[in-house]
């Protein structure tokens, strides 16, 4: 408790960050989220495929890196990482980063009828290197982000239709993940570094990510404010050393937006961070320091469910959970995998119609690129 105490009282006195978190801007609790019971019940024991689930869930596995997809002649890409849903007339896609590295990355789709059968999948972009999170567009594009040193944004066609199109404006440094916010017309992006910063890109037509203005968030005197990246391009200078006062970040990585706020999470210190786009503000929802018997650690990829409010959290490490954390303010585990302790799980996604949920473990069972996995839950996720 006395721990608890002093880390409150610091990083409350630089004024600008709060403590709390709701999918409301209207009020914030008095702290970070707690440990309670899951809305959905305790996990039950390992399914076939190795998952811990809430009674009345069930799992399969949808792909298997190095081995072609059933249903289809393509092979499923080693190492996957950040992914999303499109909805595809009657069905949809599950599109999903490769964080290979040096130039064997890219993304690949899976395609599901409306019965959720795998009836194709394909490479939508190849040759790059590291992809590791990213984000959807509200003009149903995928952004894949490249996770090394003045990396690249690449924004792709998960429906395999067009050339997949780098977006240098979009500046170049360790990118993580990114998050469409159509009401601020920007997309706010992380960078997985100890020191790192979170920016937000305007582009010049929101719809158009050719061209427009790179940001990052500055905090003086527990004033925020967003702050024009002088060259994006990040050479010699990072990105990230390029402004004044710029507010760090410790290893950000998943990013999600939703009714004003975007959440995003910084693995050096297991955080889920708020920030009110509204109120212009930030807050930390979930950090394990602060957190009675913390269940999430090694935060990565976030989402939330389609309907209702409750966010979705995937451990680089930890107990290999998903983590939901509720508007309430509760924290607990979903899922669990066994046997999986030298992967992580990523790419968290709800097909649209919020009854299914996808992931990837990266290196599977057998802790290499090769072995990843990538899964689907079904259940009866909650309409809040």
């Amino acid at each position: 408790m006395q721990r608890r105490n002093v880390l409150r009282a610091a990083v409350v006195g630089t004024g600008s960050v709060a403590f709390g978190f709701t999918m409301t801007r209207s009020s914030f609790a008095a702290y970070p989220v707690q440990t309670g019971p899951s809305p959905y019940g305790p996990l039950q024991s390992a399914d076939a495929n190795g998952v811990l689930l809430p009674q009345g869930f069930s799992s399969r596995v949808v792909a298997r890196s190095s081995q072609t997809v059933p249903g289809t002649s393509y092979t499923w890409h080693g190492a996957p990482d950040g992914g999303a849903c499109f909805a595809d007339g009657d069905g949809w896609i599950y599109t999903s980063n490769s964080e290979l590295p040096s130039g064997n990355g890219g993304v690949s789709s899976l395609r599901f009828d409306s019965t959720g059968t795998v009836v194709d999948a394909y490479r939508t972009l190849s040759g790059t290197r590291s992809n590791c999170a990213g984000g959807a567009t509200p003009w149903n594009t995928w952004i894949s982000c490249e996770e090394v040193d003045r990396g690249y944004v690449y924004e792709t066609d998960p429906f395999g239709v067009d050339a997949a199109v780098q977006r240098p404006a979009m500046g170049r440094f360790k990118h993580e993940a990114a998050a469409c916010d159509a009401e601020r017309g920007v997309v706010y992006l992380t960078e997985d570094v100890s020191d790192g910063a979170f920016y937000r890109f305007k582009p010049t037509t929101w719809g158009n990510l050719a061209s427009g203005q790179l940001q990052v968030l500055t905090e003086s005197g527990g004033a925020l404010t967003w702050k024009n990246v002088p060259d994006p391009d990040g050479s010699p200078t990072a990105t990230r050393y390029q402004v004044a006062n710029t507010k760090r970040f410790n290893g950000g990585e998943g990013c999600y937006y939703a009714d004003g706020v975007c959440f995003f999470t910084t693995k050096g210190d297991n955080r889920v961070w708020a920030y009110d786009a509204v109120n212009h503000t930030i807050a930390i929802a979930y950090d394990d320091n602060l957190t009675s018997s913390a269940p999430l650690t090694g935060v990565d990829n976030i989402t939330g469910a389609t309907a209702g409010g409750d966010l979705f959290v995937a451990e680089d490490g930890g107990n290999m959970e998903i983590c939901i954390i509720t508007p309430d303010d509760i924290v607990a585990p979903f899922l669990r995998l066994s046997g999986h302790g030298s992967s992580e799980i990523c790419g968290p996604a709800f097909n649209p119609a919020g009854d299914r949920l996808y992931f990837s473990s990266q290196r599977g069972t057998t802790g290499s690129s090769s072995g990843g996995m990538t899964f689907e839950v079904t259940g009866p996720f909650r309409a809040l």
